[in-house]
């Protein structure tokens, strides 16, 4: 068994408040809890208006099957509109 963590790290540019920031967070939470079933939570950077830091973990037989998923969680959040991608690192054990 192999347990896979992203940190990936987020800037919102378009957001002014912290509700407008839970609103893209809660939606890029979902969607990207729906689309590659795994674990998404806020982890840092609380309580600011426009960076974020999301953990995301997986478990997989494999690390390279770990490692796909969590480069595809990557992938997809640069892709989202209203987004953009800072850092991400991940760990596995």
């Amino acid at each position: 068994m192999v347990i896979g963590v992203a940190r990936v790290e987020i800037h919102f540019p378009e957001s002014g408040s912290l509700k407008s920031k839970r609103h893209f967070l809660k939606r890029i939470k979902d969607r990207i809890q729906n689309r590659f079933n795994v674990s998404v939570a806020e982890v840092d950077h609380n309580d600011l208006w426009q960076r974020t830091t999301l953990g995301v973990a997986v478990v997989a037989n494999e690390q390279q099957f770990a490692n796909q998923v969590l480069s595809q969680v990557a992938d997809f959040i640069s892709r989202e509109p209203g987004i953009q991608l800072l850092d991400y690192s991940m760990e596995y054990y």
